[in-house]
């Protein structure tokens, strides 16, 4: 399915401010479908004097009209006028008569969506539906009148350009209140005129134990807090309706989280919606996650610090041994510990279990190069090319085994004289696709060592990564290993 800016910009009628203005209409799509009891859909013109549904929210607390998607489709002959007359006079168009949509009773009100610049009204950039199911009408409650007016109002406002509202934060991922979670009405003064069941509940759990209609919010607020809390500088802004804003606020164990929506009529202010919703629990999981990837970035930390004491250990030994081959065994062991190091100390520094690995491997190639090369080689060393992103337990034998070859290439291709090694990195679609080329002298054709370190490659290549490997003589001279890993096995871990 195409994205609302897919759609909107397929239709060449809209510019970057548009649909980011659209965009911030759709977040808020299933408050207006909420309040209203109604199907929302916003349509954007197109150039064959038609519209097309570029975004569309069914309600929470009550039946849907449409139960097939209709984003991406066109407007239905019979709402075409009433769409055209709204987009034409950026005025609100009622139907006139009941609405039939599939042998249901509808009633249509088209909304024209007013796009603003520098605070007057710039464009009129599409209409928004709202299709309201007339066969299960019943006698509707206060709560239901009263969503009913806060949803006109905010219909008003959407075709004054005056809602969205720009300065206002976005959405959060997680917690943002809905309308089913309390709604709490206020006035211009900022006393309350209606309060929802669901926002009664949530204040008298912070020990709140009286009725909220008819009560200033921003003293009912002030009165449960507790007296030495230092609190945002922009609360009494938001319980007085005033500021557009999210904030939340804890008392007695109890956290809510409150949105507020001033109200306006033509740049004069009505009232306030304010939206509260009990985000306890949800505060409570996210402060363990916290403490949870605050304790894993502590625990690479430490394996870090402790893999470079091995790796220090290790030279000390290889230093006093007085075997060259004992000296050669532990340098490289060294060595692999090290490029270890370097994942681990990338990890403990971001909330991520994913590492950037072009960033990993340029540490590893510093250290590869220094502690490689042996005496009259001269080896420069470059990387080419994106490795991306890859999960740690891709990160850590990827690294190693790289480490390995790099090391061949320069102790062995290039052995008692000047050279290159290139490392060559493509990311396609399917594969990570890995070569290191070396300038030296060749192998023979299908000859390859079977020593620790080739060992070690084809092992964590083929047995941990699900790739292939292999080596071959460049034309000329020197030699290339060409890795091969599928980015089905790396893919799977990203999601």
């Amino acid at each position: 399915m195409s994205t609302l800016s897919d759609l909107v910009y397929a239709q060449g009628r809209s510019s970057e401010a548009d649909v980011e203005w659209l965009h911030r209409l759709a977040g808020d799509g299933q408050l207006l479908a909420d309040l209203a009891f109604a199907d929302i859909v916003i349509w954007v013109p197109t150039d064959e004097d038609s519209f097309v549904a570029v975004a569309h929210t069914r309600p929470g607390g009550a039946a849907t009209l449409f139960y097939r998607d209709i984003v991406g489709g066109h407007v239905r002959p019979q709402w075409r006028t009433q769409v055209h007359g709204a987009f034409q006079s950026a005025r609100i168009v009622d139907s006139a008569s009941p609405d039939w949509f599939e042998e249901t009773p509808t009633r249509v009100r088209a909304v024209p969506i007013v796009r603003t610049h520098n605070g007057a009204p710039a464009a009129t950039i599409g209409v928004l539906t709202r299709h309201t199911n007339l066969g299960e009408t019943r006698t509707p409650s206060r709560q239901q009148i009263t969503f009913n007016d806060c949803a006109d109002d905010l219909f008003g406002m959407i075709s004054s350009g005056e809602f969205p509202d720009l300065s206002a934060p976005t959405a959060p991922r997680r917690g943002a209140p809905r309308a089913s979670d309390g709604l709490v009405r206020l006035d211009v003064d900022g006393i309350t005129t209606f309060a929802s069941p669901n926002a009664l509940s949530a204040f008298n759990r912070m020990g709140f134990d009286d009725e909220l209609e008819g009560e200033s919010l921003i003293e009912v607020t002030t009165r449960i807090l507790p007296a030495k809390r230092q609190f945002d500088e922009s609360l009494p802004l938001v319980v007085t309706g005033r500021a557009p804003w999210r904030i939340d606020i804890e008392a007695r164990g109890v956290t809510v989280s409150l949105r507020t929506i001033p109200l306006r009529d033509h740049g004069d202010r009505i009232g306030a919606i304010v939206l509260c919703r009990d985000v306890t629990e949800l505060r409570h999981q996210e402060q363990e996650l916290i403490t949870k990837d605050a304790t894993i970035r502590e625990i690479h930390h430490r394996v870090k610090n402790n893999l470079q004491t091995v790796a220090s250990l290790l030279r000390i030994q290889a230093r006093r041994s007085h075997s060259e081959e004992a000296r050669e065994a532990l340098t490289q062991a060294m060595r692999r510990v090290a490029a270890i190091a370097v994942v681990h100390d990338t990890l403990s520094e971001g909330l991520s279990q994913t590492v950037d690995f072009d960033n990993v491997f340029d540490r590893v190639l510093k250290l590869v190069a220094e502690v490689a090369a042996a005496p009259n080689t001269r080896a420069r060393t470059r990387s080419t090319g994106k490795f991306g992103t890859l999960p740690s337990e891709y990160a850590t034998p990827l690294a190693l085994a790289l480490t390995e070859l790099v090391t061949n290439a320069v102790e062995h291709g290039l052995a008692g004289r000047e050279g290159d090694v290139e490392i060559i990195a493509e990311r396609g679609e399917d594969n990570l696709a890995v070569r290191v080329r070396d300038s030296g002298s060749g192998l023979p054709e299908g000859h390859v060592g079977r020593g620790l370190g080739t060992q070690i490659v084809r092992t964590l290549i083929q047995g941990e990564l699900g790739g292939t490997i292999d080596w071959h003589t460049v034309m000329g001279s020197g030699t290339e290993v060409t890795i091969d890993i599928p980015m089905r096995y790396i893919e799977r871990e990203l999601i």
